[in-house]
This record gives structure tokens, C-alpha cells and sequence, in this order.
């Protein structure tokens, strides 16, 4: 079995995620993880091959490893870890790794594949395009998998960045701006099916970022606002009827700061045009306003920050055109497709990787 790799080094997507430590699974890992215009594909492999069936993968090489939030599995050390594991299993099975190889032409006759590359012509019965999507191009991400699935006349569902940075403009931008840095940890919704993710969000000068945003991503659609809960665990009215007890001397705005940070306080009390104004000197109803502002502060992103950012690629080879068994194509025999270049997306902590780790375990009993 041969490998090739177009840039000059294995595993670069690996040696990046998690900050440098991998969140190489996730233990809670399930097909309600993961997006795709057919959800149920992702069942088999995944009952297959198991987040439990790469730890042990992980003990038996002695890798040391933590969970943090959310069932998210990390290296303590480096990721280097897991890309030499995974090196090493291939030594074990003679799996030769050619670097800096260029594809230029596939053809398939018969029931051989020919590939034309910079470094001579190779022949193999079994291809298997494990190319991933076009995320983070900075390490070498490109089309090269959408287009051998067109060239053997398969559907790709068009691809768009997932897991990626929601960008703004005017007010919302100069606030996320003056907020650069500062966290969070809201409940975020999307308009159109009232997905919620519960993490952290973070106030960055292009927008918002931070894992409830990037999970909410892949699902916002363009021109949708997102709803954001800014105090899920305050119940916000009655803290404010309180607090016009305790603290009725307070202006709005400071008082506002005793739930949130300052600037975002400050921005919540000009929506609300109380500015200034005394708590004590506020009745029911302009308090239930400013919870309402606070419980669902809704705002329209004008795009993302793109593939530069994302951790992942929506869409992808259509999973119709696939057997969720092996793999293979249903079109080309000996053709097959795994990983993040099919239509399959798992959420942000692990599970994008368990999907390559399943769906290459998979195809490979069939190769």
C-alpha cells in the first residue's frame, strides 16, 4: 500500500488541533454529532469503529492523555504523538509514505487505476481519496478530492466552511472590537432550526468566535440572525427586580455590570436608551425590556472569516453517491472516498477526527 501526500510532511491538520495537543476523539461521540443531507450515514462506521477502539489504539503506544469539558480526549503532551503513533502502524503494515507528490491525471481501465504524478506513473486496483475539504488552505488544503469525485461523474454538495469565526458590521463590530478578548459563556441559538449550543463565546476584533459560535456556524445560514442568551444562569427579571431593591441608588449601566462585563453592560443599557438612569427609577415594564435584550440579544452576522479560519469543511462527496459499509462508490468500483471530503461534519471537540479514524477503519477492511 502507498500513500501520497502532496505537501512535504504527514498529519499537518493533526499536528495543529487542540493547540498543539490533539483532541484526537470525543467519548460522547454519536451520529446526532454530526451534519449531513443524509444523517443516518454516519451510523455504521461510527458503531464500528468506536472512540473507545482509538483509546486503546492510544494506551497501547502509552500515550498520555486527559479529558477536559464535554467528553473531549487530549494528548497531554503533543500532538506529535498521535501523528507518530499512527506512523507507526503503518510501518507495521509496510504502508510506503511518499511526500511532495503531485497528482496531475487519474484514469481508471479495466479494474486498474492509473495515475499520472511528478514522480512517474503509479498503477492500483483500490484508490482510496482521503484528501479532507478546504479548510486552513495554509497547510495545503485544496479541491483536489471534489474534483476526482467529478471527474467520476459524482455529486459533491457544494462546500462551505464549518466550525469558523462569524464576522459583523457597525455597532455589533465597534462593540466586538472594544471587547476583543474578553469571554463569556452564553447560549446561542440560530433562527432558522433553534439549534443552541451552551460554550464559551469570544469578543474578537472581527467578530465573535469561540466554540458556541463555531458550533453555531455550521449551522447559520447567510442573512439569519443568531439569538444569543447572555446570562443563562440568572434568571434576568427577577435579579433585576432585586437588585432595585438592594441597589436602587445604582444607575442601570453599573448595575448591569454586576452580571456582565463592563463595555457589553454599557452596550445593553444604549440599546435599552436607560443609560444614566437610576434602577430605582424604572418600572416592570422597562425592566422586562432590558431582559429581554440581555435573555435574547439577537444580531445578523454578515459572513464568516472563511475557509482561512475554519476548522472544518461543510458538504463535501455526496453520501449517495457512497456504500456505508466500505466506502467504496457505487459508480467507480475500487474508488473510495473517507474522511472530511464526504458530506459528513461532526461538531467542534473531537468528533470531526473520530469520523476520519472511523470511516478510514471502514474502508480499509474493503480495500
Amino acid at each position: 500500500m502507498t500513500i501520497l501526500e502532496h505537501t512535504d510532511s504527514i498529519g499537518e491538520k493533526i499536528r495543529i488541533s487542540g493547540g498543539g495537543r490533539c483532541n484526537f476523539t470525543n467519548i460522547h461521540t454519536a451520529p446526532d454529532k454530526f451534519i449531513s443531507s443524509n444523517p443516518h450515514f454516519c451510523t455504521s462506521a461510527l458503531k464500528r469503529y468506536t472512540p473507545r477502539d482509538f483509546i486503546a489504539l492510544v494506551e497501547q503506544y502509552g500515550i498520555p492523555y486527559h479529558e477536559k469539558a464535554l467528553g473531549q480526549l487530549f494528548c497531554d503532551d503533543t500532538a506529535r504523538d498521535i501523528i507518530n503513533m499512527l506512523l507507526a502502524e503503518c510501518r507495521a503494515v509496510d504502508v510506503e509514505i511518499k511526500t511532495n507528490i503531485n497528482v496531475s491525471d487519474i484514469q481508471k481501465t479495466d479494474d486498474r487505476f492509473t495515475l499520472t504524478t511528478d514522480a512517474g506513473s503509479l498503477s492500483c486496483s483500490s484508490l482510496v481519496v482521503a484528501t479532507g475539504g478546504l479548510s486552513i488552505p495554509k497547510i495545503g488544503a485544496t479541491p483536489f478530492g471534489y474534483q476526482i469525485a467529478q471527474q467520476f461523474g459524482l455529486n459533491v454538495i457544494e462546500p462551505h466552511a464549518g466550525l469558523v469565526p462569524l464576522t459583523f458590521t457597525d455597532d455589533v463590530l465597534d462593540l466586538t472590537h472594544d471587547l476583543t478578548g474578553v469571554s463569556i459563556d452564553p447560549v446561542v441559538v440560530t433562527a432558522a432550526n433553534g439549534k443552541s449550543f451552551r460554550e464559551a463565546l469570544l469578543f474578537t476584533h472581527r467578530g465573535l468566535s469561540g466554540p458556541a459560535i463555531l458550533q453555531i456556524s455550521s449551522y447559520w445560514q447567510p442573512g439569519e440572525p443568531i439569538t444569543i442568551n447572555l446570562s443563562p444562569d440568572v434568571p434576568v427579571l427577577p435579579w433585576l427586580k432585586t437588585q432595585r431593591q438592594t441597589n436602587a441608588k445604582m444607575q442601570m449601566q453599573n448595575v448591569l455590570t454586576l452580571l456582565l462585563p463592563k463595555r457589553l453592560a454599557q452596550y445593553v443599557a444604549d440599546m435599552g436608551d436607560v443609560d444614566g438612569e437610576r434602577i430605582a427609577d424604572m418600572n416592570d415594564a422597562a425592566l422586562k425590556t432590558i431582559a429581554a435584550q440581555i435573555e435574547a440579544w439577537q444580531i445578523t452576522p454578515n459572513g464568516t472569516e472563511g475557509y482561512r479560519t475554519a476548522e472544518v469543511t461543510l458538504g463535501g462527496v455526496d453520501t449517495d453517491e457512497l456504500s456505508s459499509k466500505t466506502f467504496e462508490t457505487k459508480k467507480v468500483p475500487g474508488l473510495y472516498f473517507i474522511g472530511e471530503v464526504i458530506d459528513v461534519t461532526g461538531h467542534l471537540g473531537g468528533y470531526n477526527f473520530q469520523w476520519a479514524w472511523a470511516s478510514g477503519h471502514c474502508a480499509g477492511q474493503f480495500v
